[in-house]
């Protein structure tokens, strides 16, 4: 089985007769024990009876710590737990979680992030306010190591609803994170699961999502981002793999687009992330004092746009690493 699907991986529909809970909180994790406490913490203050909602680890088999003793320590019996065989990689876990989860209302949320309180009865009433919704999502903050704030989010609108124009929107670049969002299971038996990268593969399948149902919103910051430097995100930046990612993403997202709308998303798109590329070459430079790795990012950036204002921060950039000069700048971005 390949680690990353190549095609949207099939769910299983429930098999009938099984007790379907309003709610699945489904949370893959692999090697992140030092956040993990926290994330069931912030999970069982808020959660629902057991009836109405299933709680489950999907532990990608790792090596950190005894994972199911963290979880039965913590979740003190309300928390399920279940271990891959193998490590099967962060795609092949999401589909896992997808199938074992039963609700009807699926938040996948990762070991290492966290929801605030409010955040399932919020999603609740968007669900119940816009039963057409196939997926609702919030405003977060990204939190560093700590979890305290680091920066928040900007609101897509100023009150609850269905987000305008959620196609192109989402098409742009990524708005969403795991964290925040919530998707009802059966959009995910139609639509299949994650694929095709592990970096950006959340952004392909939230367009997706756009694409055949509306997405519902709540500008209320009730999830948060955690941002450092083990997650998949990153690992990914001192090859530049990050970049090569998302354009892989951006060119498949194309299919799901107007024709008459392809070429001014795609445009959009590569110029955000050109600069984005940018960015995380300061901080490979200014945090890590990766000097390889802050060219790769910059040549496979240039690969996607040029303007003025690129060259002017590659020859910034490029002035200092000359005359070595550092100073620590933290990670900003597991993802954009």
């Amino acid at each position: 089985m390949n680690r990353i699907p190549s095609s949207p991986p099939s769910i299983t529909p429930v098999p009938t007769g099984v007790h379907r809970p309003r709610w699945s909180v489904m949370i893959p994790v692999y090697n992140c024990s030092s956040f993990l406490p926290e994330t069931l913490e912030a999970v069982l203050v808020q959660c629902f009876p057991p009836e109405d909602m299933q709680i489950e680890v999907v532990d990608d088999h790792s090596t950190d710590t005894d994972v199911e003793a963290l979880v039965k320590a913590v979740g003190q019996g309300r928390v399920g737990y279940f271990r891959q065989p193998g490590n099967k990689g962060s795609l092949r876990n999401f589909e896992t979680c997808i199938n074992r989860a039963t609700g009807h209302l699926v938040h996948l949320l990762h070991g290492d992030d966290l929801i605030r309180p409010g955040y399932y009865h919020m999603m609740d009433q968007l669900f119940e306010q816009y039963p057409q919704a196939g997926a609702a999502f919030c405003r977060y903050v990204y939190v560093g190591e700590s979890s305290k704030p680091l920066y928040y989010r900007d609101a897509e609108m100023e009150s609850e609803g269905l987000l305008q124009d959620a196609l192109l929107l989402l098409a742009g670049r990524q708005r969403v994170q795991f964290c925040t969002i919530t998707v009802k299971r059966e959009v995910y038996e139609k639509l299949g699961a994650f694929y095709g990268v592990d970096y950006g593969e959340d952004w392909e399948m939230w367009v997706r999502i756009a694409r055949d149902y509306p997405i519902a919103y709540s500008p209320q910051v009730l999830a948060a981002y955690r941002m450092h430097a083990s997650s998949i995100s990153g690992r990914s930046y001192a090859s530049a793999k990050n970049l090569k990612d998302l354009q892989w993403v951006m060119h498949t997202i194309q299919q799901y687009l107007p024709e008459t709308e392809r070429d001014r998303v795609l445009q959009q798109s590569m110029k955000f992330y050109a600069h984005y590329g940018i960015k995380i070459a300061n901080d490979l430079w200014y945090g890590l004092r990766n000097r390889q790795g802050a060219r790769t990012q910059v040549q496979e950036a240039l690969q996607m746009h040029r303007d003025w204002l690129m060259y002017w921060k590659i020859t910034k950039l490029y002035t200092k690493m000359a005359l070595n000069i550092t100073s620590f700048i933290p990670g900003r971005n597991k993802r954009s």
